[in-house]
């Protein structure tokens, strides 16, 4: 269950099932030598799973990338512990992006096997969700891997849609979920 009291935007405290709590928040720069600690945490097929790549470790670059998004055209929020950025390990990261030129973006998520099933993708979708529809977007997808059952159906309880991936990608479906609806 998650609750925000007077917390700034995009924060808020998870309370999973199984008694973890995680602060959600909007990623910081600091939190790149803890993601990158934490990123041998994620077996290479979570990572291939969730990001539609095997990565076995974090370069400094997607790292830098990621600690400093483009906050008019993206959003990358972290579940982690509550303490500050920097000291805090990242249990899960959830990313959104504009293409640019139009009114859709693109999101990723990414959830240690260690919080898997807690809910905690749920909540983290949702608020990718909202920014989404904050930004008037037209729609939301992601590029999932056709075995990656919990993905596609954490996507289609939340209104996603399969559909056929567009560059006819062999493995790969495209969740789709129309925000002006």
């Amino acid at each position: 269950m998650a609750t925000r009291n007077r917390m700034p935007p995009w924060h808020e405290i998870f309370k999973a099932p199984s008694g973890h709590e995680l602060l959600i928040r909007p990623i910081r720069p600091e939190d790149g030598p803890p993601l990158k600690e934490a990123f041998s945490l994620f077996g290479p097929e979570e990572v291939r799973d969730r990001l539609t790549q095997s990565v076995d470790a974090l370069s400094d670059e997607a790292a830098y990338r990621l600690t400093h998004p483009n906050v008019k055209t993206e959003i990358t929020l972290v579940a982690a512990e509550n303490l500050a950025a920097g000291d805090a390990v990242v249990g899960a990261i959830a990313r959104a992006s504009i293409n640019p030129g139009t009114r859709e973006a693109e999101y990723a998520i990414l959830i240690s096997r260690f919080l898997v099933g807690q809910g905690l993708g749920r909540q983290l979708m949702r608020k990718l969700v909202k920014w989404g529809r904050g930004k008037y977007l037209d729609r939301l997808y992601g590029d999932v891997l056709e075995v990656n059952e919990p993905m596609k159906q954490l996507a289609a309880s939340l209104g996603f849609k399969a559909v056929p991936h567009p560059q006819g990608t062999p493995g790969l479906v495209r969740m789709v979920l129309e925000l002006g609806s």
